[in-house]
């Protein structure tokens, strides 16, 4: 990844917080965005012209590592092998922030304590060496309950920076009574059948335990500032529930009034890029994240399974008249950003982190990146990208 310590973008459409400003001049110093004007002030340019220059997408809710990890059932490869190809696939797809959605279930296999462990030691310490600022999105299965110290000390220790409750184990177990929908479980546990059945009702049989495991976690990410999600509101009862507990972000409601009372409260509501791409949920009783969108219930869009769908997916709901582009694009930056608690990232605007994607629109073809930069470092470019203007920095151009 190259560094220049000063530049500017200038000749493209830039999203600004006031909309979309025709040649307007960005200037990056040391990473940050120190000016945004009319004038190039002695730094190499970068020519923008014709691309849509927007702020770093920002992905709260993304499981696709979990391919680059298990590529086929019970094929495990090293983990940092499997990070560093996700942040490739990150960054090439404009995404500067990434939450990594790791679930530690009480199931055994991918999404057991070990796994979840050791993918938190290979986290850190590849940190320096990938381009994409990875963070850990833990999805906490609520009937883990032998997990929940482990949480709580995890919390204490600024090791999480989402906490997601999730809750799958009545899923789990009807998925074990359809041998087609039981495959997958059982692909990522390495248990049989019966082991797995037995392990789900013993699970089960500790619900009176569930709520206050809940709610002691919820005040511990509360002390710590560490915002939360619901995932998969079946009701407006539930997500009531969670909102009297501090849990503000709504993930993947279920249903149009769950949607609508979220958005009473003013919580961010979650749903995926792939729903949007796809025209619709890959499940048949899911809402559509579009007529969501269009009604106003989706405020935040992630990447969910597929890295590549968020940019485009904010282009289709503007093609589609769902919402203006800068609207559209806020689902997957600013607004995701304000979810976060992440107020140094997500605009373009003076004194913020220079996270910048350089788009190209062309007619008949998806949206792609040209070049991103991450904190004003040069993270992926593609062919024909553009070029610096400063002869002088020409071991840095983009090829």
């Amino acid at each position: 990844m190259n560094t220049m310590e000063r530049f500017a973008i200038a000749g493209g459409s830039a999203l600004l917080p006031s909309g979309f400003q025709d040649d307007v001049v960005i200037t990056v110093d040391h990473g940050l965005i120190v000016e945004i004007g009319s004038e190039v002030r002695g730094a190499p340019v970068i020519d923008a012209s014709g691309l849509r220059v927007l702020p770093g997408i920002i992905d709260l809710h993304g499981d696709a590592f979990e391919r680059q990890i298990m590529p086929r059932p019970g094929v495990h490869f090293d983990l940092q092998l499997a990070l560093a190809e996700t942040d490739r696939q990150l960054v090439a797809n404009g995404i500067s922030t990434a939450f990594h959605g790791v679930t530690f279930s009480w199931e055994t296999g991918l999404r057991s304590r070990e796994t979840l462990v050791r993918l938190m030691a290979a986290m850190e310490a590849a940190a320096d060496h990938l381009s994409c600022d990875a963070r850990l999105h833990l999805r906490h299965e609520t009937y883990n309950l032998d997990g929940e110290d482990e949480v709580l000390g995890w919390l204490a220790e600024g090791r999480i920076a989402l906490l997601a409750f999730n809750d799958h184990t009545a899923d789990i177990l009807r998925k074990l009574s359809q041998p087609k929908d039981a495959m997958t479980v059982l692909q990522r546990t390495g248990l049989s059948a019966e082991a797995l059945q037995a392990l789900a009702e013993r699970v089960a049989a500790r619900h009176d335990d569930v709520p206050g495991s809940i709610r002691r976690l919820a005040a511990a990410a509360s002390a710590s500032g560490v915002p939360m999600a619901s995932h998969d509101d079946p009701s407006p009862e539930v997500r009531a529930w969670y909102q009297s507990i501090g849990c503000g972000i709504s993930e993947f409601p279920k249903t149009r009034e769950t949607a609508t009372l979220a958005r009473q409260y003013g919580n961010p509501v979650v749903f995926g890029a792939p729903n949007v791409v796809r025209g619709g949920s890959h499940l048949n009783n899911a809402v559509s994240a579009s007529v969501m969108a269009r009604a106003g219930l989706c405020t935040v869009l992630t990447s969910d399974y597929y890295y590549p769908a968020m940019l485009p997916a904010a282009f289709r709901l503007s093609e589609d008249g769902v919402c203006d582009l800068p609207t559209a694009w806020a689902m997957v930056s600013s607004n995701a950003a304000d979810a976060a608690g992440l107020n140094d990232r997500g605009r373009l605007a003076e004194g913020l982190r220079a996270d910048i994607v350089l788009v190209r629109t062309p007619a008949g073809r998806p949206p792609s990146v040209a070049a991103h930069f991450i904190g004003g470092h040069l993270a992926f470019a593609a062919k024909g990208a553009p070029r610096l203007r400063s002869p002088a920095m020409a071991a840095l151009e983009v090829l």
